[in-house]
């Protein structure tokens, strides 16, 4: 069965709009656990414009499952991440001007220095993931420089204007996939993907985890976190 990690940031993002205590992304990610969730995933950004440093903490001593931190290969991320030691780092591009990640990381072009990212931390003994995009140069290059996983970017395929170009994004999709297995890479799946696109992924071999975050937050609104978690991961599987 595939796994699910959700992602918490925006219950983050809601607290720091009013620059309060609440809601809690540590609880958050309690009750994502209780409803199933595999891992829980959190961006810390340079601009901690939703999870703070305080949170990362929190979480490394409440997390029961898998804790991946989402992060950008710099210095000072890097040392958070090797002294705090989650189980996962994701390394992603980050702009300061965007509302989320906009894209995969362009490996390809800046091997010798995320290799070193790379290096350190699997030296911390923490696994490392890469998002890219679904491109076979940026595959070959995250195997070249040692990475354990790679997340597939979904974004495009989830804004597909049309189910006739949603096909054909899902279906470079899962040649990317087996591109990516067959260097050996572990595949994650993960931007944008929601209770309607996920349904053409359902009982896929070629993807082994999801990464989710917006649309089960927004669930969460309706129905709970833990229901919202359970949907998500009932699509998945079937």
């Amino acid at each position: 069965m595939a796994k699910l990690e959700v992602n918490v940031d925006h219950v983050a993002t809601l607290r720091q709009a009013r620059l309060i205590d609440e809601p809690d992304p540590v609880t958050a990610a309690v009750l994502a656990e209780l409803g199933g969730a595999d891992g829980i995933i959190v961006h810390l950004r340079e601009d901690r414009r939703h999870i703070q440093d305080r949170d990362l903490t929190l979480l490394r001593q409440t997390v029961k499952t898998r804790l991946n931190l989402e992060m950008a290969a710099t210095p000072e991320m890097i040392g958070i991440a090797c002294q705090t030691k989650p189980d996962m780092v994701t390394l992603v591009p980050e702009k300061r001007a965007e509302l989320t990640t906009e894209g995969g990381l362009d490996v390809a072009n800046h091997q010798a220095h995320l290799q070193e990212a790379v290096r350190t931390l699997k030296a911390a003994g923490i696994l490392v993931s890469l998002f890219v995009d679904p491109q076979p140069q940026q595959i070959q290059a995250a195997a070249a420089i040692g990475a354990d996983y790679v997340e597939l970017h979904t974004g495009t395929y989830a804004e597909a204007a049309s189910e006739v170009e949603a096909e054909k994004l899902f279906e470079e999709l899962l040649a990317a996939a087996a591109h990516a297995r067959q260097l050996g890479l572990v595949v994650k799946a993960g931007h944008g993907l929601n209770y309607r696109n996920i349904k053409r992924f359902r009982g896929r071999k070629e993807f082994a985890e999801y990464s989710i975050g917006h649309s089960i937050i927004s669930r969460a609104v309706y129905v709970g976190l833990e229901r919202a978690v359970r949907e998500m991961i009932a699509l998945i599987n079937g």
